[in-house]
């Protein structure tokens, strides 16, 4: 089954009107399983969330690829913005690329197991893509024990 990534931006107001919330989403997903850009992302950078999002809801991958990586040189410390690169590069069946953006995102993650566990299941399905079974099985085993704290 193939992936496909959409960026869903939206924007939240939790008592506050600076308050802000972006995610990416894949197909079957639940919405409230997404990950969320750290509370400190600049409003910049959800802008360009969002024109990435509007790309890849064109079928512009190239445009939603440019988008983010723009995110990741004004934010390089957003672990989110990582991962985010991390499944378009999924979708565009870059495996090895996909993995080390996933383990990017892993290092800079600190403790937000959500992040880390949906990175774990990315390196999950590029490693199987890759031929690699029981790498796919430890990274999906490592997104369980994660996914269960």
């Amino acid at each position: 089954m193939k992936w496909i990534i959409y960026i869903v931006s939206a924007f939240t107001l939790l008592g506050c009107a600076t308050t802000k919330q972006a995610s990416v989403q894949l197909p079957g997903e639940d919405p409230q399983q997404t990950v969320a850009p750290d509370k400190n992302t600049s409003s910049a950078v959800i802008s360009l969330l969002e024109k990435a999002r509007d790309a890849t809801t064109q079928g512009d991958y190239q445009r939603a690829e440019v988008l983010l990586e723009r995110t990741v040189r004004i934010e390089p410390r957003n672990a989110s913005l990582w991962h985010y690169l991390a499944k378009l590069r999924l979708h565009q069946a870059r495996f090895s690329e996909a993995i080390g953006l996933a383990q990017k995102s892993n290092n800079l993650a600190r403790s937000n197991n959500h992040l880390i566990a949906d990175n774990w299941r990315i390196i999950a399905h590029s490693k199987y893509q890759l031929g690699d079974v029981a790498g796919a099985q430890a990274a999906q085993a490592k997104a369980k024990n994660l996914g269960n704290q």
